[in-house]
Protein backbone atom coordinates (compact mmCIF):
# COMPACT_ATOMS: atom_id res chain seq x y z
CA UNK A 1 0.00 0.00 0.00
CA UNK A 2 1.09 3.61 -0.52
CA UNK A 3 1.68 6.05 2.13
CA UNK A 4 -1.45 7.77 1.17
CA UNK A 5 -3.96 5.23 1.30
CA UNK A 6 -7.70 4.70 1.29
CA UNK A 7 -9.89 2.83 3.19
CA UNK A 8 -13.29 2.28 3.85
CA UNK A 9 -14.74 1.70 6.82
CA UNK A 10 -18.47 0.18 7.99
CA UNK A 11 -20.93 -1.47 10.70
CA UNK A 12 -21.61 -4.84 10.79
CA UNK A 13 -24.14 -6.83 12.91
CA UNK A 14 -26.84 -5.40 15.89
CA UNK A 15 -25.98 -1.93 16.43
CA UNK A 16 -25.21 -0.96 20.24
CA UNK A 17 -23.54 2.45 21.81
CA UNK A 18 -20.36 3.47 20.63
CA UNK A 19 -20.23 2.74 17.05
CA UNK A 20 -20.68 6.52 16.02
CA UNK A 21 -17.55 6.97 18.28
CA UNK A 22 -15.67 3.95 17.02
CA UNK A 23 -16.56 5.53 13.10
CA UNK A 24 -15.19 9.45 14.35
CA UNK A 25 -12.25 7.90 15.91
CA UNK A 26 -11.41 6.13 12.59
CA UNK A 27 -12.45 9.08 10.49
CA UNK A 28 -10.14 10.98 12.27
CA UNK A 29 -7.03 9.03 13.00
CA UNK A 30 -7.13 8.03 9.22
CA UNK A 31 -7.41 12.01 8.21
CA UNK A 32 -4.81 12.88 10.62
CA UNK A 33 -2.47 11.11 8.07
CA UNK A 34 -3.50 12.76 5.24
CA UNK A 35 -5.70 9.60 4.23
CA UNK A 36 -8.83 9.29 2.25
CA UNK A 37 -12.08 7.35 3.94
CA UNK A 38 -14.98 6.38 2.75
CA UNK A 39 -17.77 4.90 4.67
CA UNK A 40 -19.59 2.09 3.31
CA UNK A 41 -23.65 2.24 4.18
CA UNK A 42 -25.67 -0.46 5.96
CA UNK A 43 -23.09 -2.90 6.17
CA UNK A 44 -21.94 -5.17 3.10
CA UNK A 45 -24.55 -3.68 1.16
CA UNK A 46 -23.51 -0.34 0.38
CA UNK A 47 -20.81 -2.48 -1.98
CA UNK A 48 -23.28 -4.77 -3.37
CA UNK A 49 -26.21 -2.35 -4.21
CA UNK A 50 -26.07 -0.88 -7.41
CA UNK A 51 -25.03 2.50 -7.57
CA UNK A 52 -23.21 2.23 -4.51
CA UNK A 53 -24.27 3.66 -1.21
CA UNK A 54 -21.05 5.21 0.50
CA UNK A 55 -19.46 8.41 0.98
CA UNK A 56 -16.11 10.25 1.44
CA UNK A 57 -15.68 11.46 4.57
CA UNK A 58 -14.51 14.86 5.81
CA UNK A 59 -13.75 16.45 9.39
CA UNK A 60 -16.72 18.30 8.50
CA UNK A 61 -19.29 15.40 8.54
CA UNK A 62 -18.66 15.52 12.34
CA UNK A 63 -19.70 18.89 13.06
CA UNK A 64 -22.97 17.31 14.15
CA UNK A 65 -22.21 15.43 17.22
CA UNK A 66 -22.47 11.61 16.17
CA UNK A 67 -20.36 10.00 18.84
CA UNK A 68 -22.46 11.24 21.64
CA UNK A 69 -25.25 9.36 20.21
CA UNK A 70 -25.95 5.44 19.87
CA UNK A 71 -26.90 3.46 16.80
CA UNK A 72 -24.74 3.90 13.50
CA UNK A 73 -24.52 6.92 11.05
CA UNK A 74 -23.82 4.29 8.85
CA UNK A 75 -26.16 2.09 9.09
CA UNK A 76 -25.77 -1.61 10.01
CA UNK A 77 -27.68 -5.13 8.42
CA UNK A 78 -27.87 -8.38 10.65
CA UNK A 79 -31.31 -10.18 8.99
CA UNK A 80 -31.76 -10.85 5.73
CA UNK A 81 -30.83 -12.57 2.47
CA UNK A 82 -27.39 -10.57 1.02
CA UNK A 83 -28.07 -12.58 -2.34
CA UNK A 84 -31.40 -10.09 -2.66
CA UNK A 85 -30.65 -6.45 -3.58
CA UNK A 86 -32.71 -3.69 -4.02
CA UNK A 87 -32.48 -2.63 -7.66
CA UNK A 88 -32.18 0.85 -9.30
CA UNK A 89 -36.26 1.08 -9.76
CA UNK A 90 -36.96 -0.30 -6.36
CA UNK A 91 -37.70 -4.00 -7.31
CA UNK A 92 -35.66 -6.80 -5.65
CA UNK A 93 -32.78 -8.40 -7.55
CA UNK A 94 -31.89 -12.02 -6.98
CA UNK A 95 -27.77 -12.14 -6.80
CA UNK A 96 -26.16 -15.54 -7.51
CA UNK A 97 -22.81 -16.37 -4.70
CA UNK A 98 -20.45 -15.49 -7.77
CA UNK A 99 -22.23 -11.76 -8.28
CA UNK A 100 -22.08 -10.91 -5.18
CA UNK A 101 -18.25 -11.68 -5.04
CA UNK A 102 -17.98 -9.66 -8.29
CA UNK A 103 -20.21 -6.36 -6.69
CA UNK A 104 -17.93 -6.46 -4.07
CA UNK A 105 -14.52 -6.74 -5.85
CA UNK A 106 -16.00 -4.27 -8.36
CA UNK A 107 -16.87 -1.77 -5.56
CA UNK A 108 -13.54 -2.15 -4.14
CA UNK A 109 -11.90 -1.25 -7.20
CA UNK A 110 -13.71 1.30 -7.81
CA UNK A 111 -13.16 3.27 -4.49
CA UNK A 112 -9.75 1.73 -5.19
CA UNK A 113 -9.49 0.96 -1.20
CA UNK A 114 -6.47 -0.02 0.25
CA UNK A 115 -8.08 -1.77 3.10
CA UNK A 116 -11.33 -2.18 4.95
CA UNK A 117 -12.58 -1.88 8.85
CA UNK A 118 -15.04 -3.62 10.27
CA UNK A 119 -17.12 -2.88 13.31
CA UNK A 120 -18.98 -6.07 14.04
CA UNK A 121 -19.25 -9.26 16.01
CA UNK A 122 -17.86 -12.55 14.68
CA UNK A 123 -20.47 -13.60 13.04
CA UNK A 124 -20.13 -10.14 11.02
CA UNK A 125 -16.19 -10.84 10.66
CA UNK A 126 -16.66 -14.24 9.20
CA UNK A 127 -19.05 -13.05 6.31
CA UNK A 128 -17.27 -10.07 5.78
CA UNK A 129 -13.45 -11.78 5.48
CA UNK A 130 -14.33 -13.97 3.00
CA UNK A 131 -16.05 -11.37 0.89
CA UNK A 132 -12.46 -9.19 1.68
CA UNK A 133 -10.18 -12.40 0.94
CA UNK A 134 -11.90 -12.96 -2.21
CA UNK A 135 -11.86 -9.53 -3.78
CA UNK A 136 -8.14 -9.55 -2.43
CA UNK A 137 -8.57 -6.34 -0.20
CA UNK A 138 -7.57 -6.50 3.30
CA UNK A 139 -9.30 -5.90 6.53
CA UNK A 140 -9.14 -4.62 10.24
CA UNK A 141 -11.82 -5.69 12.89
CA UNK A 142 -12.90 -3.89 15.31
CA UNK A 143 -15.04 -5.93 18.37
CA UNK A 144 -18.13 -4.70 19.10
CA UNK A 145 -21.74 -6.58 20.86
CA UNK A 146 -23.56 -5.82 23.94
CA UNK A 147 -23.41 -9.57 25.22
CA UNK A 148 -19.51 -9.25 25.53
CA UNK A 149 -18.45 -12.74 24.42
CA UNK A 150 -17.02 -11.71 21.32
CA UNK A 151 -13.75 -14.07 20.57
CA UNK A 152 -10.67 -13.48 22.37
CA UNK A 153 -11.18 -9.93 23.50
CA UNK A 154 -12.19 -8.82 26.86
CA UNK A 155 -13.81 -5.97 26.28
CA UNK A 156 -16.25 -4.82 23.22
CA UNK A 157 -18.09 -2.04 21.96
CA UNK A 158 -21.23 -1.23 23.17
CA UNK A 159 -21.35 -3.63 26.74
CA UNK A 160 -20.38 -0.94 29.07
CA UNK A 161 -23.56 1.37 27.97
CA UNK A 162 -25.91 -2.11 28.02
CA UNK A 163 -24.69 -3.06 31.77
CA UNK A 164 -25.56 0.53 32.66
CA UNK A 165 -28.84 0.11 31.41
CA UNK A 166 -29.51 -2.61 32.82
CA UNK A 167 -28.33 -1.27 36.39
CA UNK A 168 -30.54 1.85 35.53
CA UNK A 169 -33.48 -0.54 35.04
CA UNK A 170 -32.86 -2.70 38.19
CA UNK A 171 -32.23 0.77 40.17
CA UNK A 172 -35.75 2.29 38.64
CA UNK A 173 -37.38 -1.16 39.60
CA UNK A 174 -36.28 -1.58 43.19
CA UNK A 175 -38.56 2.01 43.96
CA UNK A 176 -41.44 0.09 42.43
CA UNK A 177 -41.18 -3.15 43.94
CA UNK A 178 -40.42 -1.69 47.45
CA UNK A 179 -43.67 0.25 47.39
CA UNK A 180 -45.89 -2.17 46.16
CA UNK A 181 -44.19 -5.55 47.99
CA UNK A 182 -43.21 -7.28 44.21
CA UNK A 183 -41.02 -9.66 43.01
CA UNK A 184 -39.52 -7.84 39.75
CA UNK A 185 -38.11 -9.95 37.25
CA UNK A 186 -36.04 -8.29 34.69
CA UNK A 187 -35.36 -10.33 31.07
CA UNK A 188 -32.10 -9.09 29.37
CA UNK A 189 -29.99 -9.91 25.77
CA UNK A 190 -27.16 -11.74 25.90
CA UNK A 191 -27.93 -14.71 23.53
CA UNK A 192 -26.00 -17.61 24.77
CA UNK A 193 -23.82 -15.65 27.37
CA UNK A 194 -24.58 -14.19 30.64
CA UNK A 195 -21.96 -11.31 31.39
CA UNK A 196 -24.38 -8.43 30.90
CA UNK A 197 -27.36 -9.98 32.89
CA UNK A 198 -24.40 -11.23 35.69
CA UNK A 199 -22.57 -7.57 36.11
CA UNK A 200 -26.00 -5.83 35.56
CA UNK A 201 -27.35 -7.82 38.37
CA UNK A 202 -24.01 -7.22 40.71
CA UNK A 203 -24.66 -3.39 39.81
CA UNK A 204 -28.14 -3.30 40.05
CA UNK A 205 -27.82 -5.51 43.77
CA UNK A 206 -30.20 -8.03 42.53
CA UNK A 207 -31.10 -11.04 44.28
CA UNK A 208 -31.29 -13.78 42.11
CA UNK A 209 -29.52 -13.65 38.57
CA UNK A 210 -29.43 -16.92 36.24
CA UNK A 211 -27.57 -17.06 33.71
CA UNK A 212 -27.20 -19.95 30.74
CA UNK A 213 -23.45 -21.02 31.78
CA UNK A 214 -24.63 -22.19 35.32
CA UNK A 215 -27.44 -24.88 36.27
CA UNK A 216 -30.04 -23.82 38.81
CA UNK A 217 -33.37 -25.27 40.21
CA UNK A 218 -36.20 -23.90 40.46
CA UNK A 219 -36.52 -24.97 44.23
CA UNK A 220 -33.41 -22.91 44.77
CA UNK A 221 -35.14 -19.73 43.16
CA UNK A 222 -38.45 -20.31 45.01
CA UNK A 223 -36.15 -21.28 48.01
CA UNK A 224 -34.05 -17.78 47.73
CA UNK A 225 -36.92 -15.50 47.29
CA UNK A 226 -38.62 -17.17 50.36
CA UNK A 227 -35.39 -16.61 52.32
CA UNK A 228 -35.72 -12.57 51.19
CA UNK A 229 -39.15 -12.53 52.44
CA UNK A 230 -38.02 -14.17 55.80
CA UNK A 231 -35.40 -11.74 56.67
CA UNK A 232 -38.06 -8.82 56.71
CA UNK A 233 -37.62 -7.26 53.24
CA UNK A 234 -40.92 -7.05 51.09
CA UNK A 235 -39.47 -7.44 47.71
CA UNK A 236 -36.94 -8.95 45.45
CA UNK A 237 -35.45 -8.40 42.16
CA UNK A 238 -34.28 -11.14 39.44
CA UNK A 239 -32.13 -11.01 36.82
CA UNK A 240 -33.00 -13.67 34.11
CA UNK A 241 -30.77 -13.83 30.74
CA UNK A 242 -32.79 -14.35 27.65
CA UNK A 243 -31.02 -17.87 26.58
CA UNK A 244 -31.81 -19.78 29.96
CA UNK A 245 -33.26 -22.23 29.19
CA UNK A 246 -36.72 -23.70 31.57
CA UNK A 247 -36.37 -26.15 34.69
CA UNK A 248 -38.15 -28.39 31.95
CA UNK A 249 -34.89 -27.41 29.54
CA UNK A 250 -36.89 -25.27 26.85
CA UNK A 251 -35.80 -22.20 25.45
CA UNK A 252 -38.88 -19.75 25.23
CA UNK A 253 -38.65 -18.17 21.38
CA UNK A 254 -40.18 -14.95 19.83
CA UNK A 255 -42.72 -15.98 17.03
CA UNK A 256 -39.91 -15.73 14.83
CA UNK A 257 -38.75 -19.10 16.17
CA UNK A 258 -34.82 -18.05 15.71
CA UNK A 259 -35.16 -15.15 18.92
CA UNK A 260 -34.72 -15.61 22.47
CA UNK A 261 -37.66 -13.97 24.44
CA UNK A 262 -39.90 -14.40 27.12
CA UNK A 263 -38.53 -16.41 29.60
CA UNK A 264 -39.05 -13.32 32.19
CA UNK A 265 -43.12 -13.98 31.38
CA UNK A 266 -42.45 -17.89 32.57
CA UNK A 267 -41.29 -17.56 35.95
CA UNK A 268 -43.68 -14.54 36.91
CA UNK A 269 -46.67 -16.62 35.83
CA UNK A 270 -45.30 -19.90 37.65
CA UNK A 271 -44.24 -17.93 40.82
CA UNK A 272 -47.57 -16.09 40.98
CA UNK A 273 -49.33 -19.40 41.47
CA UNK A 274 -47.19 -20.34 44.40
CA UNK A 275 -49.21 -20.39 47.86
CA UNK A 276 -46.82 -17.77 48.86
CA UNK A 277 -49.24 -15.30 47.05
CA UNK A 278 -46.02 -13.37 45.66
CA UNK A 279 -46.91 -10.32 43.69
CA UNK A 280 -44.92 -10.64 40.71
CA UNK A 281 -44.22 -8.34 37.58
CA UNK A 282 -42.24 -9.16 34.42
CA UNK A 283 -40.42 -6.80 32.76
CA UNK A 284 -38.32 -7.48 29.13
CA UNK A 285 -35.92 -5.16 28.86
CA UNK A 286 -35.20 -5.67 25.00
CA UNK A 287 -33.81 -3.31 22.26
CA UNK A 288 -33.52 -0.14 25.21
CA UNK A 289 -29.84 -2.04 26.00
CA UNK A 290 -28.73 -1.08 22.45
CA UNK A 291 -29.24 2.37 22.75
CA UNK A 292 -28.61 5.65 23.86
CA UNK A 293 -25.57 7.97 24.53
CA UNK A 294 -22.33 5.65 24.99
CA UNK A 295 -20.41 5.80 28.20
CA UNK A 296 -17.48 7.09 28.66
CA UNK A 297 -15.82 3.50 29.23
CA UNK A 298 -17.39 2.60 25.37
CA UNK A 299 -16.31 5.86 24.05
CA UNK A 300 -12.49 5.22 25.39
CA UNK A 301 -12.51 1.80 24.17
CA UNK A 302 -13.95 2.86 20.93
CA UNK A 303 -11.46 5.22 20.37
CA UNK A 304 -8.73 3.30 21.11
CA UNK A 305 -9.96 0.34 19.34
CA UNK A 306 -10.04 2.50 16.37
CA UNK A 307 -6.94 4.19 16.81
CA UNK A 308 -4.97 1.07 17.08
CA UNK A 309 -6.56 -0.47 13.96
CA UNK A 310 -5.45 2.81 11.76
CA UNK A 311 -1.83 1.94 13.40
CA UNK A 312 -1.98 -1.62 11.97
CA UNK A 313 -2.45 -0.31 8.31
CA UNK A 314 0.21 2.39 8.66
CA UNK A 315 2.47 -0.44 9.23
CA UNK A 316 0.78 -2.26 6.47
CA UNK A 317 -0.75 -4.69 8.69
CA UNK A 318 -3.93 -6.39 7.95
CA UNK A 319 -6.48 -9.20 8.49
CA UNK A 320 -5.52 -8.56 12.09
CA UNK A 321 -8.47 -8.03 14.98
CA UNK A 322 -8.11 -5.71 17.07
CA UNK A 323 -8.69 -6.76 20.72
CA UNK A 324 -8.56 -6.02 24.65
CA UNK A 325 -6.63 -8.38 26.41
CA UNK A 326 -4.65 -7.79 30.39
CA UNK A 327 -5.73 -4.56 30.17
CA UNK A 328 -4.29 -3.37 26.99
CA UNK A 329 -5.17 -3.25 23.02
CA UNK A 330 -3.55 -5.19 21.26
CA UNK A 331 -4.10 -7.62 18.14
CA UNK A 332 -4.52 -10.96 16.63
CA UNK A 333 -4.45 -12.63 13.58
CA UNK A 334 -8.62 -12.54 12.04
CA UNK A 335 -8.64 -16.30 11.38
CA UNK A 336 -7.25 -17.23 15.21
CA UNK A 337 -9.76 -15.11 15.81
CA UNK A 338 -12.70 -16.65 13.72
CA UNK A 339 -11.42 -20.43 15.21
CA UNK A 340 -12.10 -18.99 18.31
CA UNK A 341 -15.76 -19.68 19.93
CA UNK A 342 -17.56 -17.39 21.76
CA UNK A 343 -16.31 -16.46 25.19
CA UNK A 344 -19.07 -17.59 27.92
CA UNK A 345 -19.13 -16.23 31.71
CA UNK A 346 -16.72 -18.43 33.38
CA UNK A 347 -18.62 -20.32 36.67
CA UNK A 348 -15.43 -19.88 38.81
CA UNK A 349 -14.68 -16.84 37.60
CA UNK A 350 -14.36 -13.40 39.71
CA UNK A 351 -17.67 -12.27 39.10
CA UNK A 352 -19.80 -15.46 40.49
CA UNK A 353 -17.60 -15.01 43.05
CA UNK A 354 -18.22 -12.08 43.87
CA UNK A 355 -22.55 -12.63 43.23
CA UNK A 356 -22.45 -15.63 45.54
CA UNK A 357 -20.05 -13.44 47.85
CA UNK A 358 -23.16 -11.13 47.99
CA UNK A 359 -25.27 -13.54 48.66
CA UNK A 360 -27.15 -13.29 45.43
CA UNK A 361 -28.33 -17.10 43.82
CA UNK A 362 -26.76 -17.20 40.44
CA UNK A 363 -27.50 -21.45 40.41
CA UNK A 364 -25.48 -24.27 41.62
Amino acid sequence: MSNKKRIGVLTSGGDCSGLNTAIQAVVCSALNRGWDVFGIYNAADGLFSRPMHYKQFTYTDFDFPYARLGGTMLGTNNSGNPNQQIASDGSIEELTDEQLIKRFHDGIKELNLDALIVIGGDGSMAIVSKFCHQAGIGMIGIPKTIDNDAPATEKAIGFATARDIVMEALDRLDTTATSHQRVMIIEVMGRGAGHLALEGAIAGMADICLIPEIPYTYENVLKKLREVRASGRSHSLMVVAEGIKTPEGKHSYATNGRTFTGIAHYFADRLSQEPDKFNVRANILGHVQRGGSPTAQDRLLASAFAVHAIDLLAKGMTNRMVVYQKGDITDIDLKEMLRIAHTPVNPNGTMVHVARGLGMYVGE
